[in-house]
């Protein structure tokens, strides 16, 4: 099993030039997989069979996996057996037919911009860490970036003059973003104030942690954690939040789906369709609230009338 897994990985990074986040994900749905067929089945993975596999999703039901999750796993699983057929070590893929339960649409949750403006105006300018924190947040919401194009952003692909940002995003595509003046007075105080003090041997990337290397994934979580916390804001705040905060805000103000999609680096349209939803139903929740307070008024009136 491990070296077919070897060769199917060998493979996704060839042709599919996927990322080593993604990949080792891929990786950890497929030896779930195994885990389950040995302990519970008794047989080897590669002779799964469309009732043993509909078995194994029902144990990840009962374990509690989100149905987002056992969907993403059966498209792995099903991939990986694919890739098998078509390297024949199976004659036919088992698990062709095999169709993912459906999802339930969740609609992202955001920050409204007063909490935003907490979170970030939480960051210290008056040290080196503060400054490039800043300019880290700004940068996040200003151009809704993933993760991974943050931490993966070189001072080459940055113009302030401009205000622009060339970001490599999934399947290793370019697309350009904009950045508005909040984000480039940061990244110039952060630059001119806080990276050379952060800087060591010669480092292309644009944010560096304290040993002068790129700051990674994982620092840039705990840092929007730590300021949240900071600023006093109850819901849980990661990265990703503040891109789907910065989508929904630009179509709260009108901006067209298409010039969304571009910015946000999605494939479909479809894919950013969902923040549209989030839009109206932040505007049933404000008509809501509003018929909520006249309702109360109307009856405050009647009482003084009695």
């Amino acid at each position: 099993m491990e070296e077919l897994l070897e060769r199917y990985t060998r493979y996704l990074t060839a042709e599919k030039n996927l990322s080593p986040y993604t990949l080792r994900n891929y990786r950890s749905d497929i030896l779930d997989f195994a885990r389950y067929m040995a302990a519970s089945e008794d047989v080897e993975p590669v002779a799964v069979d469309r009732q043993s596999f509909r078995r194994y999703l029902a144990s990840l039901r009962d374990r509690g996996i989100a149905s987002a999750s056992v969907t993403r796993r059966v498209s792995t699983v099903r991939n990986f057996f694919r890739f098998l057929a078509m390297e024949d070590v199976l004659e036919a893929n088992p698990l062709a037919a095999v169709r993912a339960p459906k999802r339930e649409r969740r609609l992202p949750a955001i920050l409204t911009k007063e909490h935003l403006t907490a979170l970030i105006e939480a960051a210290d300018e008056t040290t080196p860490h503060g400054l490039r924190n800043r300019a880290l947040l700004e940068l996040m919401y200003a151009a809704g970036v993933r993760l991974s194009e943050v931490v993966g952003l070189d001072l080459s692909r940055v113009d302030l003059d401009e205000r622009v940002l060339l970001v490599r995003g999934k399947g290793n595509k370019e697309r350009m973003v904009l950045i508005g003046e909040a984000a480039e007075s940061a990244l110039r105080r952060y630059l001119r104030q806080g990276r050379p003090q952060l800087a060591g041997p010669p480092d292309e990337a644009l944010f560096l942690n304290r040993d002068g290397k790129r700051l990674s994934g994982r620092s840039v979580q705990q840092i929007v954690r730590r300021y949240a916390m900071r600023a006093g804001l109850a819901q849980r705040v990661f990265p990703h939040l503040l891109r789907h905060s910065y989508a929904t805000h630009l179509l709260d103000g009108g901006a067209e789906l298409r010039v969304v999609q571009e910015l946000l680096g999605h494939a479909s349209a479809s894919t950013t369709q969902i923040y549209t939803h989030v839009t109206e139903e932040r505007q049933r929740e404000v008509m809501l609230e509003a018929q909520r307070k006249l309702t109360e008024v109307i009856l405050s009136r009647k009482r003084r009338r009695r």
